[in-house]
Formats: structure tokens, C-alpha cells, sequence
């Protein structure tokens, strides 16, 4: 019995695991764009596409929120008091 509920745990982390990848590389996009916007010549495009990707990124996870939830893969939990 213990066996079928850790095989079960396994799949809860997915997810979890998800969203962090999500939030690390909405991260890594935004330091890439200031990086860009600090030593790139007005002409470059760069800092633009980065924040692009950074965009994408949030509304994929906004998605990926939704989806989860709905899928009743992740679940809210209120704050005890």
C-alpha cells in the first residue's frame, strides 16, 4: 500500500517542479534583458526580444496555473491561523 502512495507523490512534483522552472527562467529572461539594456548600442533588438520571452514565459505559467488547477493537479490552501 505504501508503494502505490509514494508512485503518487512522484507525479504531485511535476508540476511543482513546473512552476519553478517557469519562475527560474522568467529570471534569467529579465536579467538577460538588463544585461542587454546596459551594454547594447540602441540599434540591437535584443533587450526587446528578451523581455519578449520574458512575457511569454508569465503568460505560459498563468497557463500552466490554470491548467493545473482546473486538471486538479495543484490545489489553493488557505493560511491557518
Amino acid at each position: 500500500m505504501t508503494a502505490i502512495a509514494n508512485a503518487g507523490s512522484g507525479f504531485r512534483m511535476i508540476p511543482k517542479l513546473a512552476i519553478v522552472a517557469f519562475l527560474i527562467a522568467i529570471v534569467v529572461a529579465l536579467f538577460f534583458g538588463m544585461s542587454y539594456l546596459i551594454r547594447d548600442p540602441s540599434s540591437e533588438r535584443r533587450t526587446l526580444n528578451a523581455l519578449t520571452w520574458r512575457v511569454g514565459l508569465q503568460v505560459g505559467l498563468i497557463a500552466f496555473l490554470a491548467l493545473a488547477y482546473f486538471l486538479g493537479w495543484i490545489q489553493p490552501h488557505g493560511l491557518t491561523r
